[in-house]
């Protein structure tokens, strides 16, 4: 997702510098035009040289651990990550007065749902680590803004999905589910697990809402430019269309024109049963229209780029 964003502020004309410590990402996946300083951004000596040797107009924070799986068996990589680090950044932004942020948060922050569609006023009710971590920056954020200016947007992904041409998913291991079904495909040794057959849904696996890396990408470059009218606010990212895990397996399959074969396994903890994102605000207030809203076009982007990289990025 960070390489997408990339990529659309250096075609908005944006001169990037970029901090990845590479445990998930890929040199490769940096445009040549964009600045990398590999570290951690929870080191403090690292984030103050970077901030005193540069003239940063804003800062996008998209360094975070995610795999809600992994969120309930140890939760302090999530703390200590996604709030301890994020406070790191905050203070150091602070301290060389750097006061807009852009901040991915998660639809996580919602819990189960208590409605079909979720708008931004939906109860926050983190049934993970995951969740609790990025709500409690959230929180975080609130008083920064009151007691030191600082403006910021929060923005509540649902299920990033698709490629752009120069850039898709990578990931060692492959935890997302629509890279794991087309990899499937590509590498029919891998094992493709739907994690619950049992969910009161239609055909008993999860339902998740979709929205496309570059439309996601869009937002963030909209946000910048609108920053100082909307602070404070937290908008959801999706496209207000439910699919299932097995509707995701039968459009792969209508795609890549193969058979994706799959086992059931047993659900996951921390897993709400459906997830679909009321994104209207977003639309109003950004002017944000996602170009890719249908479950095949995202799925279509992302088979192209696997097509043209079947060992990934490096490998």
């Amino acid at each position: 997702m960070g390489s997408v964003v990339v990529e659309k502020l250096l075609d908005a004309g944006h001169v990037v510098s970029i901090i990845d410590n590479l445990q998930q990402g890929h040199r490769q996946a940096v445009l040549p035009s964009a600045k990398l300083i590999v570290g951690d951004f929870r080191d403090v000596a690292l984030l103050d040289s970077v901030f005193a040797d540069g003239q940063f107009g804003a800062v996008m924070h998209m360094a975070a651990v995610t795999l809600v799986e992994y969120s309930m068996s140890d939760p302090q990589r999530y703390f200590d990550n996604n709030l301890s680090g994020g406070l790191v950044l905050l203070n150091t932004m602070l301290k060389h007065e750097v006061k807009k942020l852009i901040f991915s948060s998660t639809a996580s922050v919602y819990g189960e749902p208590q409605a079909e569609t979720i708008w931004e006023e939906h109860p926050k009710v983190p049934v993970n680590s995951y969740g609790e971590s990025k709500l409690m920056f959230e929180g975080v954020l609130r008083w920064y803004a009151r007691a030191y200016a600082l403006e910021y947007i929060s923005f509540r992904y649902f299920c990033a999905a698709g490629a752009t041409q120069l850039l898709g998913e990578d990931h060692d291991p492959e935890t997302h589910l629509i890279p794991n079904v087309l990899l499937k495909s590509l590498r029919p040794g891998r094992q493709l697990t739907v994690y619950g057959d049992d969910y009161p849904t239609p055909d008993g696996s999860c339902i998740r809402d979709f929205v496309h890396v570059s439309d996601i990408a869009d937002a963030h470059v909209l946000a910048l430019g609108r920053l100082d009218k909307l602070t404070g606010n937290a908008f959801n990212l999706g496209n207000s269309q439910g699919y299932s895990v097995l509707d995701v397996i039968r459009t792969a399959e209508k795609i890549t024109g193969r058979k994706i074969p799959y086992q059931i396994g047993g659900r996951r903890a921390g897993d709400a049963i459906v997830l679909i994102a009321g994104s209207q605000k977003a639309r109003q207030q950004l002017g944000w229209q996602p170009q890719y809203p249908d479950l095949e076009s995202m799925l279509e982007s992302a088979w192209q780029w696997f097509n043209q990289h079947p060992a990934g990025y490096e490998r």
